[in-house]
């Protein structure tokens, strides 16, 4: 009981720290809004609105989890206020889990937000709203992981940035969300299948769309396989470079 008291407190200290602050709740609605115009105006035809949701979508959660998870653990690190994390009375795991699930979060709404604003211009009926909803989670957990994962392995802020850049760019044109990946060069196309929001953003054109390419069930043992090996591998290095 003593650790779920401990790991909700510490949820909530980092919502109202880190991630309901005007600045980044601001930021989740420009940034997948900001996507959407940019489409609008590159685009000399009408935009198929719900041809570049699953992307928009998925772009969103993967820069609001990476990018607010990278600075929160690097900054708590640095000013040692982790360290005093470690003294309550909660295991690894579970103090971990408190740490990520307000990004998670963070991260469904930003996937939420582009949905909203779509379904004021085309309608949005056909969609699998829960196939929808349970990929966009997968996503969210993914890329917290990895922002996660990116934290620990760095010592200051600005280098958790252009850490998570180098995996977040890639991602971008490679992983079909605007692009297929069949028609990426074959020399390109094994490395959009070692990223994991391929098969994110691959379930999401599924849900929304129907022009997924690879089937669900795979996908989302892929993306769970991904989040437990992120975790894992995090955790790790926080008991070899931070406790021991």
């Amino acid at each position: 009981m003593k650790s779920w008291i401990a790991f909700w407190n510490i949820l909530m200290k980092d919502m109202k720290n880190y991630y309901l602050k005007p600045p980044n709740i601001s930021w989740g609605i420009i940034f997948p809004f900001a996507w959407t115009l940019m489409f609008f105006l590159r685009s000399e035809s009408a935009v198929d609105i719900k041809g570049i949701l699953p992307g928009v979508m998925s772009l969103s959660v993967l820069f609001g989890t990476t990018s607010m998870l990278a600075v929160t653990i690097t900054f708590e690190r640095k000013s040692r206020s982790f360290e005093r994390l470690l003294l309550a009375p909660i295991s690894l795991n579970l103090l971990m889990l408190a740490k990520t699930t307000g990004a998670i979060f963070f991260g469904v709404l930003n996937a939420l937000i582009p949905a909203i604003f779509a379904s004021f211009v085309v309608d949005l009926s056909g969609i699998n709203w829960m196939t929808a909803f349970l990929s966009v989670l997968l996503i969210a957990v993914t890329s917290t992981f990895l922002g996660l994962f990116i934290s620990v392995s760095v010592s200051e802020v600005f280098e958790a940035q252009t850490f998570s850049n180098f995996f977040r760019f890639p991602m971008m044109f490679l992983c079909g969300l605007f692009i297929p990946i069949q028609n990426l060069p074959a020399l390109l196309r094994p490395i959009s299948y070692i990223l994991p929001l391929t098969y994110g953003a691959d379930i999401l054109k599924t849900s929304i769309n129907g022009d997924g390419f690879i089937a669900p069930w795979i996908s989302f043992l892929v993306l769970l396989g991904f989040s437990l090996l992120l975790f894992l591998m995090s955790t790790h290095n926080i008991q070899k470079k931070w406790i021991y």
